[in-house]
């Protein structure tokens, strides 16, 4: 069996080399705002999730530095709930106009966490097709009956909430889609979702911090209040600039979560100090530092969609701060990262299966502190795409 199973990650590992589908981490030894030093060379980043530029600043470094300890001891229910990790769920809450917060390790976790307390057989549960992995893995164990829409498709969505007669229902979808960075028709959802009796549920990953007021996400961008959306998913590692994620909302399904999410029940706590380094993130995301930076980085998404309009490149239609170059191929995605690269631009190339067959990509992703001669610079470098 043992041998078997080495063969099989053989035969795997050759199949996604020929199809150029080999994923390769890079080795990061210094970061100076959004420059990097790669793999030993100095690098402009524009594939990182750090949209407002918060994971080197002063505020968090120093909250890091002054908390009680470094390292989680105990998961929350045994011992291991600090005050920091109270103050933080605190400010959440608060933060986000709803009545309760719970932390858990990471997104990912908290979204199987989630899914898997909420639902199960009998149940079920409509996604959109391009949710993120975690979304659909969490669906796919809770053992509920699983239906996806195609993207961004309310009417698709509508039908399928309709087949399930028996049962709770419960619909979910990002916020703002990570790898093509549009936001999801939120305000036509939760309409749905009220006509269907079925919980909306917001991952708000890569909106938290950078829309509606106070940053608040996508969510508050669209007009929802806590009725219409009573959960919705915080992660602190895009940008707050930390690591770690909560899930905000409605006290009662708060507490469910508290006494059965496995995700959190069974895993040691996040470090306070990494708890109070988030808290620092909320409370500058809310204030006039925030909301400039938010500016900034709203006015370098309209001078890069601007830039690459003229150069007729081919973006999805996104007004975030992910903006994704539609390639197609995967070879070529590659290539042209490549190219990138040895002009010294960080760009990611995305392909199969994290996105669909034949939509390979170039994933630019824009920061509040990417200035506009930089942005100038990669839009010459793109130019011969």
């Amino acid at each position: 069996m043992q041998r078997l199973l080495k063969q099989r990650c053989l035969e795997q590992r050759t199949q996604r080399d020929a199809a150029q589908r080999t994923r390769v981490r890079r080795i990061v030894t210094r970061r100076a705002g959004v420059h990097c030093e790669v793999d030993g060379r100095w690098l402009l980043n524009f594939c990182s999730n750090d949209y407002l530029g918060l994971s080197q600043h002063p505020a968090l470094l120093a909250a890091l530095h002054t908390a009680t300890s470094s390292g989680g001891i105990a998961s929350h229910l045994v011992c291991g709930q600090a005050a920091e990790h109270a103050a933080l769920e605190h400010a959440l809450a608060d933060w986000q106009q709803l009545p309760r917060a719970l932390l858990f390790g990471s997104g990912y976790v908290a979204n199987l966490a989630v899914l898997q307390a909420l639902l199960g057989q009998g149940d079920v549960c409509v996604q959109d097709k391009l949710n993120h992995a975690s979304l659909i893995d969490g669906a796919r164990l809770a053992g509920c009956a699983f239906k996806r829409y195609p993207h961004n498709d309310v009417a698709a969505a509508v039908r399928q909430l309709a087949t399930c007669t028996e049962g709770a229902r419960l619909l979910a979808t990002d916020g703002v889609f990570s790898m093509d960075g549009d936001v999801a028709p939120l305000h036509a959802l939760a309409t749905a979702a009220r006509q269907h009796d079925a919980l909306l549920y917001v991952d708000e990953a890569h909106a938290a911090g950078v829309l509606g007021e106070a940053g608040r996400g996508s969510a508050a961008a669209a007009g929802l209040g806590a009725d219409d959306a009573p959960l919705r998913l915080i992660t602190f590692g895009k940008a707050l600039g930390s690591v770690g994620a909560a899930v905000v909302g409605d006290a009662d399904l708060i507490e469910h979560l508290l006494q059965t999410a496995r995700g959190g029940i069974y895993t040691t706590a996040m470090p306070p100090a990494q708890a109070a380094a988030t808290q620092a993130a909320v409370a500058l995301v809310q204030g006039a530092e925030g909301e400039a930076l938010r500016q900034r980085l709203h006015e370098n998404i309209a001078q890069f969609r601007a830039g690459a309009a003229q150069l007729g490149l081919p973006l999805l239609p996104s007004s975030t701060a992910i903006q994704p170059l539609l390639i197609g191929d995967d070879a070529e995605a590659l290539a042209r990262a490549r190219a990138l690269e040895a002009q010294g631009y960080w760009v990611t190339a995305i392909r199969p299966p994290t996105v669909p067959d034949g939509s390979a990509r170039l994933r630019i992703t824009l920061s509040a502190l990417h200035t506009q001669q930089q942005i100038a610079g990669l839009l010459d470098a793109l130019a011969p795409a």
